[in-house]
């Protein structure tokens, strides 16, 4: 699988934020040392981002003065929009290419009007970067939300969809505090902090027992690895876990693509990103 990639999302940075370039610097160099192949993207449209999120929303983020802040814990830095609209690009292709986008920043939290299901923050979020590539996809979609926290945007955003099926493992409690109970088409497990490989993968083929797996086309995979032992969401789990997730998603034998969300120890985020491609590819 290859990886979709630009220099530039390197080049944003907050002073003490977690979310911060060196994330994914770390993580980048072991991914190049396996070799792998890297795409490089093109920006999103406005039309794009307006597939999913409202015109106020795009407006928000496009005026956002340089050196503000969106709100508690999600700043804007300078040309944020310009950035912004690169990783939801990056997703974009990695939707039409069936590959991986290793991109910042993340978007799962975003929701048509920015903060989703009552919650007060965008968690470091600006545009739902999978949410607008499956929706130019238009195909009849699983999305799997594998980071640590609650995808809530992106829930918001495709309740009710008729085409997609929403399914969420995340750690409960913490931000953004919602996914508590599944909601029609939209599945949630919350975890707890010490949930484990077992315990998660036994949780995951639940969920999948749940999905009318061929009514789908094409898996989504919402890949935030801040589930890892010890990252910000831990639930404990491994890099031999996140292939074993990747097992399981190659196992269903559909297409699949993968877009970064969350995973804050770069050390562990490059061989996480690796195991779970590996997985995938070898169970396809």
């Amino acid at each position: 699988m290859k990886i979709v990639f630009s220099e530039k999302c390197l080049e944003y940075n907050w002073a003490g934020h977690i979310e911060r370039p060196e994330r994914v610097r770390k993580a980048l160099e072991f991914l190049r040392s396996q070799q792998y192949e890297f795409l490089e993207p093109e920006p999103a449209s406005r039309e794009d981002l307006l597939s999913v999120h409202s015109r106020e929303y795009v407006d928000l983020i496009k005026n956002a003065e340089a050196g503000s802040h969106l709100d508690g814990d999600t700043p804007a830095p300078e040309n944020i929009y310009e950035y912004a609209l690169l990783s939801a690009g990056a997703a974009l292709l990695a939707a039409h290419e069936n590959v991986f986008s290793f991109m910042r920043p993340p978007g799962h939290h975003a929701g048509r009007n920015g903060r989703a299901l009552g919650v007060s923050t965008l968690g470091f979020c600006y545009f739902n970067n999978i949410a607008i590539a499956v929706k130019k996809l238009g195909l009849p979609a699983l999305i799997l939300d594998i980071d640590g926290h609650h995808g809530n945007g992106t829930q918001e955003i495709f309740q009710g969809a008729p085409k997609v099926t929403f399914i969420s493992l995340h750690r409960h409690p913490t931000y953004p505090g919602t996914g508590l109970v599944s909601q029609g088409n939209c599945l949630n497990f919350p975890l707890s902090y010490s949930a484990g490989d077992s315990v998660y993968l036994k949780t995951l083929e639940k969920a999948f027992s749940q999905v009318e797996m061929a009514n789908i086309e094409i898996v989504a995979i919402s890949a935030g690895f801040d589930a890892h032992k010890g990252d910000l969401a831990s639930l404990g789990l491994t890099s031999e876990g996140y292939r074993e997730i990747g097992k399981r998603v190659g196992a269903l034998e559909k297409p699949v693509f993968g877009v970064l969300e969350g995973g804050y120890i770069g050390e562990y985020v490059g061989r996480d990103v690796h195991e779970l491609i590996s997985g995938i590819e070898e169970k396809q």
